[in-house]
């Protein structure tokens, strides 16, 4: 198991993803728990790419109905329950597809944890076919994300699935 995270930081963006996947992969080889991963995973993206925000919320059923738990998370508190098609990570969730937001004062019904976050890029994380998880990233700056963060996280995603 790996236990540093070694990131050219004078690289692009795309080179710093590249660099980091395998080495998240070599962090949770060999481990059974699915939090203590994620958490790991978690992590070495915030410490990498200072995101203002990076969490996973988990679809859980709750009564008669499903909702996004927050899960493990780098950053200030966040809400902690969300309804699906509600705010960005509820939408991403309903349509099961990836959203960015480039300014979140933009977007109709955003949840605003925190005033500071600007925008916003969430990722369905697929198991079977369904929408287990979203992974949310947030940053203090507009229009912060772009396609490449979408793509490499959405390996993220696949390698998260795995421990689900």
């Amino acid at each position: 198991m790996a236990e540093n995270i070694h990131i050219d930081l004078h690289a692009s963006k795309a080179e710093q993803y590249a660099s980091l996947l395998p080495q998240l992969k070599a962090l949770t080889e060999g481990e059974e728990d699915a939090i203590a991963n994620i958490s790991n995973v978690i992590a070495g993206l915030k410490e990498t790419f200072s995101f203002f925000w990076i969490g996973i919320y988990f679809v859980k059923s709750s009564g008669n109905r499903e909702e996004l738990v927050l899960g493990p998370f780098q950053g200030p508190v966040a809400c902690t329950r969300i309804q699906k098609g509600k705010g960005v990570c509820g939408t991403a969730w309903d349509k099961a597809q990836s959203i960015i937001v480039p300014d979140v004062d933009l977007f109709p019904g955003h949840i605003a944890c925190s005033s500071l976050s600007r925008s916003e890029i969430v990722l369905p994380v697929m198991k079977n076919e369904k929408v287990v998880a979203v992974i949310d990233v947030d940053s203090e700056f507009v229009s912060h994300f772009d396609e490449t963060d979408q793509k490499y996280l959405e390996e993220v995603c696949k390698m998260i699935s795995a421990f689900i």
